[in-house]
């Protein structure tokens, strides 16, 4: 009997994995293990801490501006969640999500785009299925094995440590955006 739930995806090479980022117009994420490390810190009120890290942040606003919409799709109900979402200009935010493939598919009919121009990171088994079915599936070194055996590529950051900055900025070399970037933070070029 075997302790793995599915067998393991394989994985794209870097051409591969290129050729399809230069599709992706959704970036859809989990937070808890991907946006953070995963660590739930509860004050003695019972007051929820959660840490982001700011080079994820500029990622996403990066991205955004690219024009790449940005989706959050989590398990937990959280109001840091929809705290740093709102800093960050994140219009689709789903809380309390067990089925997050069928909200990643209702997203795509919203914004008529097909799975296959969605990159989508997660770390645990909620996620699996949504990795698995995404343009390009994506998870963290800290997700258990057999989730990132699911995934097309996984980061080398981990989740809470930058692998969302490493995303954004792989998805913006890929589609061609990364000289402009460059240029308005080198030259104030907008």
């Amino acid at each position: 009997m075997s302790l793995v739930p599915t067998q393991p995806h394989r994985p794209l090479n870097d051409g591969q994995l290129v050729d399809r980022l230069r599709h992706v117009r959704l970036l859809a994420m989990d937070v808890d293990g991907v946006l953070t490390d995963g660590r739930l810190y509860f004050q003695a009120d019972g007051v929820e801490i959660k840490a982001f890290h700011t080079l994820d942040g500029h990622g996403i606003k990066l991205v955004q501006r690219a024009g790449i919409v940005v989706a959050l799709i989590t398990g937990r109900d959280s109001p840091m969640v929809s705290r740093r979402a709102a800093a960050l200009g994140i219009q689709h935010v789903f809380q309390g999500a067990e089925k997050k493939l069928n909200v990643l598919r209702e997203l795509c009919a919203h914004l008529e785009l097909e799975l296959e121009q969605v990159a989508y990171c997660g770390d645990d088994m909620p996620d699996m299925a949504a990795i698995r079915r995404a343009g390009v599936g994506i998870s963290v070194p800290g997700a258990p094995t057999y989730i990132r055996d699911q995934a097309d590529w996984v980061t080398e950051a981990e989740g809470g440590h930058g692998a969302v900055r490493e995303i954004c900025d792989t998805l913006l070399q890929a589609q061609g955006h990364w000289d402009a970037v460059l240029d308005t933070y080198l030259h104030g070029v907008r």
